[in-house]
């Protein structure tokens, strides 16, 4: 899945454009981001963070990069097959 402090209507528009096949979650109020670390103080968006959850709901690694998508799919796909 997928959280931003962005509005359902622009989540939606992002799904779409972008093909996505998992959900993606509002945060408006950043209750999330606090609960995760990736709160920022002031007007910026949260910090941009990859969580991989395994199957048994353990943190298996978590992956940051403010300006990369593909850091986020790369080290993603890296922590996957290092299990």
């Amino acid at each position: 899945m997928g959280i931003s402090a962005d509005p359902l209507d622009l989540q939606q528009e992002f799904k779409l454009e972008n093909a996505l096949d998992y959900p993606l979650l509002s945060d408006r109020d950043g209750s999330v981001h606090k609960q995760f670390g990736t709160h920022r103080f002031g007007p910026l968006p949260g910090k941009r963070a990859t969580f991989v959850i395994g199957e048994d709901s353990t943190l298996l690694g978590k992956v940051a990069s403010e300006t990369s998508a593909t850091a986020h799919a790369d080290g993603a796909l890296e922590i996957l097959r290092s299990r």
